[in-house]
């Protein structure tokens, strides 16, 4: 993460997102595929790491081999595209809001207070230990067991997560960087997927 200083003088946390180039790799039609929809590759890799049909997928395309490969149905404009078109960063513009979905860190096992935000038992009256201890969570003679989805501890993260209405701050088309407002989901280096 980084911070623009503004005009009037206000500090913005903004997150530094490297957006492409990204390469169209395959165009979907309702003849032949039965849907529209746009392929698009993301990061080189070598040609000898790449198996022989996906390599041929490629060459067909005119492009050179992708690491990442996404499927978009809703991409505007799919009539102008052809294959190994770049896509980049000038495809958004400075104000706009995107949608950002990528995979929330992973934080492992936690407790019930860390995970759920519970405030633990009294530290005082003798309870040296009961302080982030989850207490009573079922009941008596009945229903004799505990209901599914009583917030409990367990793993914590590493899920799907999607942010709306992110705002682009900046553009940097020369890198293909992109500024967007606050925090988003990920680690460093993490890949992300952007809408508009």
């Amino acid at each position: 993460m980084s911070r623009l200083f503004m005009e009037n003088g206000r500090s913005v946390p903004v997150t530094v997102i490297e957006a492409g180039p990204c390469s169209v790799t395959q165009i979907k039609n309702n003849d032949v595929d039965g849907y529209e929809a746009v392929q698009i590759g993301f990061e080189e890799k070598k040609e000898k790491n790449t198996p022989k049909p996906e390599l041929k997928h490629f060459t067909k395309a005119g492009v050179t081999p992708k690491k990442y490969l996404k499927e978009f149905d809703s991409f505007e404009n799919i009539s102008e595209l052809k294959l190994g078109d770049q896509i980049t960063v000038e495809h958004f513009t400075e104000g706009e809001c995107v949608t950002v979905t990528g995979w929330s860190k992973g934080k492992g096992f936690q407790g019930f207070v860390k995970r759920h935000g519970f405030g633990g038992g009294p530290k005082t009256h003798g309870q040296s230990d009961r302080l982030r201890a989850p207490g009573s969570i079922g009941q008596s003679s009945w229903p004799s067991r505990v209901f599914k989805g009583m917030k409990m501890a367990g793993r914590m993260g590493g899920k799907r997560t999607t942010l709306r209405s992110k705002k682009i701050m900046r553009i940097i088309p020369d890198k293909n960087i992109l500024m967007v407002e606050g925090t988003i989901p990920g680690s460093v280096n993490s890949l992300i997927l952007i809408k508009n």
